[in-house]
């Protein structure tokens, strides 16, 4: 499974960052590796599982978990890969597979072994590198007929190869063939990524989201200027980025209202719309059909 390009691939960090062992979870892989997690308990309906992007680790995203899970009601749980930060092993794409595999079941396993977690009231996150083990989750999950909550891929890749090749075609040599596991996907799923995206370009969001099922095609979240880093930072101002996850979770997920997306992106708060045509957020008009 693209041996080869491990090697490339993963960047963790040269130093675990600062996070206190005792804010951290134990989870072992069916591989036997321990490695770490964490989980931030408000009591919510939804537990949004983070699979985080390349060089970064559960000590860079901790506090942005915190807020995550305040602004948007939710419990959340991150982890790390094999080799990243304070996991053992050496990463590999099996070993994010399995590494994910560890946290949905301690999620879903009763108490006092795990949270007791039903599979439907799980939204799996997947940010740039963590959108292959996030794909690969609510595949497998959507084939056993448990499909997940929920999907939300940000700055997702439709695999490696295709970062760097615009190949119509997964190889056998390529990893996270993420274009072709939407396909079987079964969930509703939001799809955020920068039109100037300078790492993972842009047309890979547009050929995921139309990769979708139709039916399960949450309107994405172009970001016109986004990069791949500043995504967040480009839509703070006016607080985009949060309001359009909170619809999302709201009208997609929670299942509350009627199931469509038509009035999503408005403000949570004073009504003020998101949807502005020429404005950051682009909410679903600069899509094209790239098959």
């Amino acid at each position: 499974m693209g041996c080869a390009l491990s090697s490339i691939v993963f960047r963790p960090p040269s130093f675990p960052s600062t996070i206190s062992k005792s804010e951290l979870l134990e989870l072992v892989t069916a591989s036997g590796t321990r490695i770490a997690a964490l989980h931030v308990d408000l009591g919510a309906d939804l537990t949004v599982l983070v699979s985080h992007g390349n060089a970064e680790d559960l000590g860079m995203i901790a506090k942005w978990a915190a807020d995550l899970a305040h602004q948007l009601r939710v419990n959340v749980m991150a982890y790390d890969y094999d080799g990243y930060g304070h996991s053992e092993g050496s990463p590999s794409e099996k070993g994010c597979y399995e590494d994910i595999d560890a946290a949905l079941a301690w999620l879903t396993a009763p108490a006092p072994e795990g949270r007791g977690v039903a599979h439907g009231q799980i939204v799996l996150f997947g940010r740039s590198l963590g959108s292959g083990p996030t794909c690969y989750a609510a595949q497998r999950l959507s084939r056993a007929g448990t499909p997940p909550g929920g999907v939300v891929l940000q700055a997702p890749l439709l695999s490696v190869l295709r970062v760097a090749l615009d190949l119509r075609f997964t190889f056998r040599c390529d990893m996270f063939p993420n274009g072709a596991r939407v396909r079987d996907f079964r969930t509703p799923t939001l799809i955020i990524h920068g039109t100037h995206d300078e790492i993972v370009p842009f047309w890979h969001g547009e050929r995921l989201f139309f990769n979708l099922p139709p039916k399960y095609r949450a309107r994405p979240l172009w970001v016109p200027g986004g990069a791949h880093n500043n995504i967040e930072a480009v839509l703070r101002a006016d607080g985009a980025f949060y309001d359009g996850l909170g619809d999302f979770l709201d009208e997609r997920c929670r299942q509350k209202r009627k199931p469509n997306v038509e009035g999503a992106f408005q403000a949570r708060k004073g009504g003020r719309s998101r949807q502005k045509a020429n404005g950051s957020g682009g909410y679903g008009s600069m899509a094209q059909n790239r098959s």
